[in-house]
């Protein structure tokens, strides 16, 4: 019976991995006979018009609650388009503002994590008018 059950468990985890890896795949295009081997050209596209990442200045202080431990988390912001360093100012003042006001409880486990992620790229969005699409969490360290 043992046997059995660990021939199902690999038969299932061989076709469900199959699967998946079928599923991730690129689409194919197909190519036409006389594009065929050449390299295609990008697209027209202005300088400075694309996606741009801004690294913020890390931030270093103190939490809410325990008093006593600090925190330091180096940022970077994706914005949809080149933005004026005044924004960022703006973005690295209202985090600085929002992680003095957090508790070590509310931090912990990889949920924490997740939403103080979500916290901070909505602050950041509502801050930047929607041209912040995603923040990086480059080091986050609690002492």
């Amino acid at each position: 019976m043992l046997l059995l059950v660990t021939a199902v468990a690999i038969g299932m985890g061989w076709l469900s991995g199959g699967y998946l890896k079928g599923v991730g795949a690129p689409a194919s295009v197909p190519v036409a006979p006389e594009n065929e081997g050449k390299v295609p050209k990008p697209a027209d596209v202005e300088p400075g018009t694309g996606p741009s990442l801004v690294a913020l200045a890390p931030i270093t202080t103190n939490i809410a609650s325990p008093a006593e431990t600090w925190i330091r988390m180096e940022v970077s912001v994706v914005y949809d388009a080149p933005q004026p360093p005044a924004m960022s100012d703006a973005i690295h003042q209202d985090l600085l503002a929002f992680v003095r006001t957090l508790k070590m409880h509310q931090i912990e486990g990889a949920s924490g994590y997740q939403h103080l992620k979500a916290d901070i790229e909505e602050r950041a969005s509502i801050r930047s008018q929607g041209h912040a699409k995603q923040v990086l969490i480059r080091t986050l360290l609690l002492e």
